[in-house]
């Protein structure tokens, strides 16, 4: 099948570049090329693994985490919102 494509010109020099090199047809590189990309990003995971590292925060020696008005009251002041 023929089809027209716009391939930006350092991609197209390296392509030949490696045709040449291996001394095979452009046009088959180019479809292996294709052939080869497709199937990594097929056989690439759709989701991401998002991971955070826990970094010791440790605790303030006087602060209480257990009533969060009076956590507030002791870091923003009494006049707090």
């Amino acid at each position: 099948m023929r089809i027209t494509l716009v391939i930006n010109d350092d991609i197209l020099n390296k392509a030949k570049s490696i045709a040449t090199k291996f001394r095979v047809p452009f046009r088959h590189l180019i479809n292996e090329a294709i052939k080869t990309g497709l199937q990594s990003i097929e056989n690439t995971p759709q989701t991401r693994d998002y991971r955070t590292d826990p970094h010791q925060m440790g605790l303030i020696a006087g602060r209480n985490l257990d009533n969060i008005h009076e956590l507030l009251s002791q870091v923003e002041g009494e006049n707090h919102r």
